[in-house]
């Protein structure tokens, strides 16, 4: 049973590893986009409204992507843990977070983050956007989005190092070593595959 973030920059393979990762600790991989795509696929009440926001080219408020993700806890399948990708990103939603995990009488067992050298990860998202072609992967987007996460994340990165929670894993080399040494990583915490 874990419960795990994983963070990182874009580019950084988070969502590569989540899937893997969650194949290897049998516990969904649960990212915002995909709740969000979900529910207004269904066309739930809270669908509705972030479909609203998201027509609108607007960030969906903290206030309803808090609560998509609490409802998402609160399905079956994440009694024996979750791993979540992409949030929290701010302050506000990690209390909300800790605040839902709580209330289900549990908390946070570790939060994986992804280390990438940014030139790195600009090299990955040039490769990317060539095979996707992806026209917001161009260098100056990318190196935008970088400097904005590190601005961003930063203090979830010392919340959560204060609650020695948080491993920090190399996120260069092939898939398969990336993936050895968060297992790895994890194990050493008596988090086990």
């Amino acid at each position: 049973m874990v419960r795990m973030l994983l963070v990182g920059p874009p580019g950084a393979g988070k969502g590569t590893q989540a899937v893997l990762l969650s194949k290897a600790f049998s516990i969904p991989a649960i990212s915002t986009g995909d709740i969000f795509r979900a529910n207004v696929r269904d066309e739930t009440p809270l669908g509705v409204e972030a479909k609203g926001f998201m027509d609108r080219g607007e960030y969906v408020p903290d206030s309803l992507t808090n609560a998509l993700v609490a409802d998402r806890l609160s399905h079956d399948d994440c009694t024996s843990g979750f791993l979540l990708d992409g949030y929290p990103r701010t302050l506000d939603q990690v209390r909300a977070l800790d605040e839902v995990i709580a209330a289900q009488g549990h908390q946070l067992d570790v939060v994986v983050e992804l280390t990438v050298d940014p030139d790195i990860v600009i090299d990955r998202i040039r490769v990317r956007a060539t095979e996707q072609g992806r026209t917001d992967d161009n260098e100056d987007v990318m190196r935008n989005r970088l400097e904005l996460y590190a601005r961003e994340t930063a203090p979830l990165i010392q919340v959560y190092g204060g609650r020695q929670i948080l491993v920090s894993v190399d996120g260069i080399g092939s898939i398969d070593d990336v993936t050895g040494r968060i297992v790895e990583a994890l194990g050493l915490r008596g988090l086990r595959a």
